[in-house]
């Protein structure tokens, strides 16, 4: 008998043998649990692609960053933002860098598009000064796909890799908040109803997915939006009327999630090489957190939502859910990511959490191996 181990061909390989194989390549790579995340979004997400705009909406100054590794970056948190707190759970080293500081060498992984007092529409938030709305997130993200084609040289491999990334979504909240609950400044509540308008802004944020869709992008995170009217400076600014919260900002979100949902089944649906997800995102839930005033003293900023500069914050900031007058502590981002990572209620997320929308860019990513293979 031959000493000479044989050695079959792969296509003789049992399949299992074939999937622990694949398994232990995932294994030694363990992290990141996608190639890349990109993220679009408004101040709840920006990470300092304001820092150089013109504009109230930039909170490059202490005592923002005061629990951030670099200090005062654009973040508007004393810490991490939960886009941040998502990627250490998906096993990323580094942040996404802002699109205002993205270089050739760090843009593979992902890129933070988000502005602070941007929105679905474009006049949205205009009253801060500069900010980056959807359409334009849209627009420089093709410019980085521009910029990965050149450094992969191949339109097949940018391909690949686009389709396996998060695109993961948080914007509207500015829709209301900084348009339509401002009628001395904007006309949008002098010609729709509430309820027109949270399906007028959801349309046309159909009509932004499905441009990115057209770019490549096939796995998606769509946020809804927050408790709106809980925010200790809506509350400041509206009054309650006896009530816990301002009724008809929540109301308002309310309305833009219910038709949010129905969208995000309906792609699902339709784009049947992509998937959607629906993320309830909410600092109202993160009960063990006093959420009856702000960590900082606020009073900058357009709607004096902000930390007054250089002023002294609490000191214990892992106790309070609001840093300022609208944005998450790092200790609220962080247990708000990780609900909506890991959760199994329906409520929460829908039809997948972040954990399982990871891994069906894993399944994609296999599948495309085996493809590979058989072709090649």
């Amino acid at each position: 008998m031959d000493s000479k181990m044989h050695l079959q061909p792969w296509w003789l390989l049992p399949i299992s043998l074939l999937l622990q194989l694949s398994n232990l390549k995932n294994w030694a790579n363990a992290a990141p649990q996608v190639p890349c995340y990109f993220i679009f979004g408004d101040s709840l997400s920006d990470s300092g692609n304001n820092n150089n705009l013109k504009t109230l909406a930039k909170v490059n100054y202490r005592p923002y960053g005061i629990d951030f590794p670099k200090g005062p970056t654009g973040r508007f948190s004393n810490g991490r933002n939960v886009q941040d707190a998502i990627v250490e759970l998906l096993g990323f080293e580094e942040y996404m860098p802002p699109f205002a500081k993205s270089e050739r060498k760090n843009i593979l992984q992902g890129v933070n598009y988000a502005s602070g007092a941007s929105g679905i529409l474009d006049e949205t938030g205009s009253l801060m000064g500069a900010r980056v709305p959807m359409s334009i997130q849209i627009r420089n993200h093709e410019t980085i796909i521009a910029r990965i084609r050149k450094i992969l040289r191949n339109d097949s491999s940018t391909e690949k890799l686009l389709r396996q990334c998060i695109y993961s979504i948080q914007i509207g909240s500015n829709d209301f908040v900084n348009n339509y609950f401002k009628p001395n400044f904007y006309n949008s509540s002098h010609g729709y109803s509430v309820s027109e308008f949270a399906t007028m802004l959801v349309r046309q944020f159909a009509h932004q997915i499905k441009d990115l869709y057209k770019t490549g992008a096939r796995i998606f995170a769509l946020f809804g939006l927050g408790q709106l009217g809980c925010t200790p400076n809506a509350i400041a600014t509206h009054g309650t009327n006896g009530s816990l919260c301002v009724t008809k900002l929540n109301d308002a979100a309310f309305l833009f999630n219910q038709r949010l949902i129905p969208l995000v089944m309906a792609l699902n649906s339709k784009l049947t090489d992509a998937k959607f997800t629906y993320l309830n995102y909410s600092p109202m839930k993160v009960a063990q957190l006093s959420l009856e005033s702000p960590c900082c003293k606020t009073g900058a900023g357009g709607n004096r939502e902000l930390c007054i500069h250089y002023s002294k914050p609490c000191s214990n900031r892992k106790q309070y859910a609001f840093w300022d007058g609208v944005h998450p502590t790092d200790a609220s981002n962080v247990l708000i990511a990780k609900n909506l990572y890991g959760t199994r209620s329906f409520s929460d997320a829908r039809p997948f959490n972040i954990r399982s929308l990871a891994r069906k860019s894993s399944d994609d990513q296999q599948r495309q191996i085996w493809v590979e293979v058989l072709v090649n």
